[in-house]
């Protein structure tokens, strides 16, 4: 597994704490995406932050605005916003679980894999995703990751487990909004009986390898032919690009579970996980407008 984990950390099951890592399971790579180049000058195109009015602007008296109304806006400094964000927890408790059809497949976002992080966790990570496959349940929590919260669940996927980040309610438009015009009547029976019959003559099992993205294949196939014929031209970037631990605190897994099953008292006694506290902001950044302010002064 040559990729690198974007998260290490726990996942939590009452006292049972299991050592893992999360890697994406999905990549843009079936894309393709274009720059802009100068043709005459054989140079990438920047960007440039202006007003109107007053042209090109420095980047320090750039602020971000929320639009509370048209034309009002209120507007909060990186030091404010950074005070909100949530610190990167390093562990995701399991605080409810839910037949696996149950949650729409609307709410489900992004996928990513899930291993045990070392020898010693594979044991209650084998555990967990055993229960999971017998029971048909998925585990519901949430992940502090990037100074975002993420409502995650957990399931079986092989030898390994798939956490996929959901969707909050308040990000997934209402279905009878848009299915309200359409009516009630059933259809023709024959016309059913020709669909079914149809349905039942091209059903299969799935296999992703056989559908391709036609537009994308063709843009690489026009790549290479004109490659091919003209050649590549070297193009000037003035930007250069910059350069973008292992637990083992396993405790012993049946005396663990059984005392986790004596002081529950139920197993409804979590409905929700619990929030952590914002990240303050560093003295250190917190100072550095002043330090900026206090330069152009003296400039």
């Amino acid at each position: 597994m040559a990729a690198r984990p974007i998260w290490r950390g726990q996942i939590r099951l009452a006292l049972v704490s299991i050592p893992v890592e999360i890697y994406p399971a999905t990549r843009s790579g079936a894309s393709i995406q274009f720059h802009q180049v100068h043709e005459p000058s054989g140079k990438r195109i920047k960007y440039e932050k202006v007003v109107p009015g007053i042209g090109p602007v420095d980047r320090d008296e750039i602020m971000k605005g929320y639009e509370v109304s048209k034309g009002h806006y209120v507007l909060l400094d990186p030091e404010e916003i950074e005070s909100v964000k949530l610190e990167s927890r390093k562990t995701v408790d399991l605080v409810q679980f839910v037949d696996i059809g149950e949650i729409d497949a609307m709410y489900y976002e992004k996928p990513y894999y899930v291993v045990p992080a070392d020898d010693l966790a594979e044991e209650a990570f084998v555990v967990l995703r055993d229960a999971l496959r017998e029971a048909r349940k998925v585990g519901i929590g949430q992940l502090a990751m990037r100074g975002q919260e993420y409502v995650v669940a957990l399931k079986p996927c092989g030898r390994g487990m798939l956490l996929e980040t959901l969707r909050y309610a308040e990000e997934v438009n209402k279905a009878s909004s848009f299915f309200r015009e359409i009516g009630d009547h059933k259809p023709d029976q024959d016309l059913l009986d020709l669909a079914s019959t149809l349905i039942e003559k091209k059903s299969g099992e799935f296999d992703p390898k056989e559908f391709h993205n036609r537009y994308v294949d063709a843009l690489k196939g026009l790549i290479k032919e004109k490659q091919r014929k003209k050649g590549e031209k070297v193009i000037q970037d003035p930007d250069a690009d910059a350069p973008p631990s292992r637990g083992s605190n396993v405790i012993d897994l049946m005396a663990a579970l059984k005392k986790s099953l004596g002081e529950s008292g139920g197993a409804n006694d979590n409905k929700g996980a619990k929030k952590p506290a914002g990240k303050k902001a560093s003295a250190k950044k917190a100072a550095a407008p002043a330090k900026k302010a206090a330069q152009r002064k003296r400039a």
